[in-house]
C-alpha cells in the first residue's frame, strides 16, 4: 500500500470511528429520554457521554420539539421540558471527521405522532437502499418525497441532506428530500448525512428565534479584549464547525454572551435561527451518515 492509500484508509478508518461512536451516543440518548425531562440536562448528559468516549460534539445538540424542526438546543439557562415530537439530532468528531445522526421520538401518552415518526425513518430506509454511485440527486429526493407521501404527510422541502467533509458538516452536495431536477451523480467515496423530514404541513420551514448555536465565519477586528479572547479561542477550538453559547459560558462566564453578540454584530460569527414549520405543523427527522461504496453504501452511523 502507498502512502497516499494508506492516508486515505486512515481517514476512512477515522469516519467509521466517528459513525460507530455516534450511534453509539445516539443509542445512549434514546434509552434517556424521558417526558417533561429539563432539555439542558438531556444535552448535558449526552454532552458527557461524548467526553467520556474521548471524542467531541460535531455540533451542539438539537432538541426540536413539534413544528421546530432544527437549530434547536438548550441554553444555558434553559428552563424547557422534553414533550410532544421531539427531534434528537447528535454529531460526533474525531479530528474533524464527522457523523451526524438523529431520531424522532413520541413522548405523548397517546403516541398521536407515531406515523409521522414512521414516514421519516421509512424514507431514510428506502433512500438507503437506492444509494451508488451514479444515482442522481433528484432520484434520491423524489424515493424520500414518494415514501413520506405514502403516510399521507409531506417531505419538508426545504430542508436536506449535505456531504460531509472532514471540518465541514455541510459541504459539497446537498442531498435533497423531494425531486429537485437535480442530475448530479452521487461518486464513490463521498460521505454524507441524508435526512428525511416528514411533516403534517406544507413542508417549508422559516426562522424563528435564536438558537444560540453559533459558527465561525472570519476573522474579523474588534476592539473588546474579551471578544478577541473568546474569537481566537473560537477559531482554534471549533474551526468551521458549529458551537454551543451555552459551551462558551461554561468556560468563560455569562459575559461571553456579551462577546458573542459584538463577535456577530462584527461579521465574525453567524448566528443560527431556529428553524420552523410555516403553519406550525409537527415535524419528524430520522438522519444516517452513509459512505457510498463501489457497488451502494455502507451506513456508518448503523446500530
Amino acid at each position: 500500500m502507498g502512502k497516499r492509500e494508506e492516508k486515505e484508509e486512515k481517514k476512512l478508518e477515522k469516519w467509521r470511528d466517528a459513525g460507530k461512536l455516534g450511534s453509539e451516543v445516539l443509542a445512549y440518548a434514546k434509552k434517556i429520554v424521558k417526558p417533561e425531562m429539563p432539555l439542558l440536562e438531556i444535552a448535558e448528559q449526552v454532552e458527557k457521554k461524548i467526553s467520556n468516549l474521548k471524542v467531541k460534539s460535531a455540533f451542539p445538540i438539537n432538541l426540536s420539539i413539534n413544528e421546530i424542526a432544527a437549530h434547536s438546543s438548550p441554553l444555558y439557562n434553559d428552563i424547557d421540558k422534553a414533550h410532544g415530537l421531539l427531534k434528537v439530532d447528535i454529531g460526533v468528531s474525531i479530528d474533524g471527521h464527522i457523523s451526524d445522526n438523529a431520531f424522532s421520538i413520541d413522548l405523548t401518552p397517546e403516541q398521536k405522532y407515531k406515523d409521522l415518526i414512521l414516514a421519516s425513518e421509512y424514507a431514510l430506509k428506502e433512500a438507503i437502499k437506492i444509494i451508488r454511485p451514479g444515482i442522481m440527486l433528484m432520484e434520491v429526493g423524489r424515493i424520500i418525497q414518494d415514501t413520506i407521501a405514502t403516510y399521507n404527510v409531506a417531505s419538508v422541502r426545504n430542508l436536506s441532506g449535505h456531504e460531509l467533509k472532514p471540518w465541514h458538516l455541510h459541504s459539497g452536495l446537498t442531498i435533497p428530500n423531494y425531486d429537485n431536477g437535480n442530475t448530479t451523480k452521487l461518486k464513490q467515496g463521498m460521505t454524507l448525512a441524508i435526512e428525511p423530514f416528514a411533516t403534517t404541513g406544507g413542508g417549508i420551514v422559516q426562522d424563528g428565534k435564536p438558537s444560540g448555536i453559533y459558527k465561525f465565519q472570519k476573522h474579523e477586528s474588534v476592539r473588546d479584549t474579551n471578544a478577541r479572547k473568546i474569537l481566537n479561542f473560537i477559531e482554534k477550538e471549533y474551526k468551521e464547525l458549529p458551537f454551543s453559547a451555552r459551551w462558551l459560558v461554561k468556560k468563560f462566564g455569562t459575559r461571553a454572551l456579551f462577546s458573542l453578540r459584538l463577535l456577530e454584530q462584527a461579521g465574525a460569527l453567524h448566528h443560527f435561527k431556529q428553524l420552523v414549520e410555516k403553519t406550525k405543523a409537527p415535524v419528524s427527522q430520522a438522519e444516517h451518515t452513509i459512505l457510498v461504496t463501489e457497488k451502494g453504501c455502507e451506513v456508518l452511523t448503523k446500530q
